[in-house]
């Protein structure tokens, strides 16, 4: 029984971490496409920042989303006893 309720608790874990890393993707691409107009009144980088977030920053979210979601999943892997062997 002790089993079931660890794995529950691992895979709670992993979609609270899923759900987060969705919201952050969600807000990258829909959210600062939707208020382009709005954010160009700022300049980062030396361009308006609508701009910067679709030619680059959607990007460097994407790839850092995917970093996170590694590194978060060895953690937790680590944590519950289920990390693969390193060879």
């Amino acid at each position: 029984m002790q089993l079931l309720e660890r794995h529950r608790a691992y895979w709670r874990s992993n979609l609270r971490l899923t759900a987060g890393l969705l919201a952050v993707w969600f807000a990258a691409g829909f959210v600062a496409a939707f208020f382009a107009r709005d954010l160009q009144s700022f300049n980062f980088f030396g361009w308006p920042f609508s701009f910067w977030m679709a030619a680059q920053g959607s990007l460097i979210v994407f790839v850092l989303i995917v970093w996170a979601y590694d590194r978060a999943m060895n953690l937790l892997d680590r944590r519950y006893g289920v990390e693969e062997a390193d060879e």
